[in-house]
């Protein structure tokens, strides 16, 4: 491991100084790469399947799987990633002091980011390309679930890269499962550890990490009914926020509902017809022959057609659940009241918070970052989707003309 740590501090210094124009033609050609290898992508991918039918719920087999309309949208997320504007380099502030020294402020990489990740094979590309366009070098530890899909990507990947005279270390990958805990403390060479994955993965993570963590966490995410609602958009709302993909970690696992709407019954009824199981606070299971929710299932990211159903009494019980139970995620309000929709966004402290709209939007695609690293749930340099420019760090350039400090 230290040899390839070695080698990607050497790649560090090359990568950091591309220049953006070949930055982008290298990132294009992995894209075109991608489609060209489809097959070697997609047969790699049918191991992957076939190994782990028996071990992963259908919800993760689905994460895990591949098509050519899969590939298409990998390789169309690395051309708008190097379409995007330099985040390397930028001038955040300058000011000068009273001794007419002139301060500046500029953008610059973190340097090697060390990105753990289970299942999806795409978060290979995906990562790949936003830490190269922002100056980085990655370190890659898929899942061994996704073992043969991650290898077959990183190949085109390093062809791309060979092609330009830039060496494979710029995107280094570790498979072996023991080899995780040293790489936490590899903090001589690692900068940055991003875990995404599930809860007992960031866990561990967090628990055996020497070097700086910016968590990827589970998707507790709630959609709060408010009484004065438009039914329309609270059933079109609540369907698309939890059955559109229920195993991604932007998808609800709760409803609260204001005590005073109306919108009960005609919600229960739409969520059955659309096969989501729902699990209810007692007075609603009692009225309507549901399963009860236990306490533990509002923590509970279900990854799955579930979901947890709760009657409050107002706005303010509703905005305690999701600090309690939430994981800081993306949480939404449905309300035609303009200021509670303010106090909504003002008081759920959640990296995205939303009124009127699908917690679904919380993917860096939708926010127009090509993709994203991650959703970031912790609160230190990085929240919400993570694009290129919150890889970047900063330092401060200073010009002098033979100023002492007296």
């Amino acid at each position: 491991m230290e040899n390839m740590l070695k080698k990607a501090q050497e790649a560090k210094k090359i990568i950091a100084n591309l220049k953006d124009n070949v930055r982008n033609d290298i990132l294009n050609k992995m894209a075109e790469n991608l489609i060209k290898n489809k097959d070697s992508i997609l047969n790699a991918n049918k191991i992957d399947i076939k190994n782990a039918q028996d071990s992963l719920s259908n919800a993760m087999l689905e994460r895990l799987k591949l098509d050519s309309k899969k590939i298409d949208s990998m390789a169309k997320s690395l051309n708008e990633i190097a379409d995007l504007k330099s985040p390397i380099g930028r001038i955040l502030d300058g000011f000068e002091n009273y001794k007419g020294l002139k301060i500046q402020k500029v953008s610059v990489p973190i340097g090697i980011i060390a990105v753990i990740y289970e299942s999806r094979p795409n978060v290979t590309s995906d990562t790949s390309a936003l830490c190269f366009k922002s100056g980085n070098v990655c370190i890659l530890k898929g899942g061994k679930e996704s073992i043969n899909s991650n290898k077959a990507i990183l190949e085109i990947l390093h062809k791309s890269l060979e092609s330009y005279n830039i060496p494979k270390a710029a995107i280094s990958f570790v498979d072996s499962r023991d080899s995780m805990e040293s790489l936490l403390k590899e903090y001589k060479y690692i900068d940055l550890v991003i875990p995404r994955g599930g809860e007992n993965l960031i866990k561990f993570v967090t628990t055996n990490s020497t070097i700086p963590v910016i968590k990827h966490d589970k998707g507790v995410c709630h959609l709060y009914i408010h009484k004065y609602c438009d039914k329309k958009k609270a059933l079109n709302i609540a369907i698309n926020a939890k059955s559109s993909k229920p195993a991604v970690c932007n998808s609800i696992e709760t409803i609260l509902i204001h005590e005073d709407s109306n919108i009960l019954a005609e919600l229960i009824e739409t969520l059955k017809k659309n096969n989501i199981k729902i699990k209810a606070c007692k007075n609603l299971a009692d009225r309507f022959n549901l399963d009860i929710a236990v306490e533990s299932d509002f923590y509970n990211e279900y990854g799955d057609n579930i979901l947890n159903l709760k009657i409050v009494k107002n706005t303010n019980e509703a905005i305690e659940h999701i600090q309690k139970y939430g994981s800081s995620h993306s949480d939404s309000i449905i309300t035609e009241d303009y200021s509670v929709a303010q106090r909504f966004l003002n008081e759920v402290d959640s990296a995205c918070v939303y009124v009127n709209a699908s917690t679904r939007f919380s993917d860096g695609g939708e926010f127009g970052f090509g993709a994203e690293i991650g959703i970031s749930t912790s609160k230190i340099h990085a929240r919400g989707p993570m694009g290129i420019e919150s890889l970047t760090t900063y330092k401060y350039q200073i010009y002098g003309d033979g100023q002492i400090r007296e």
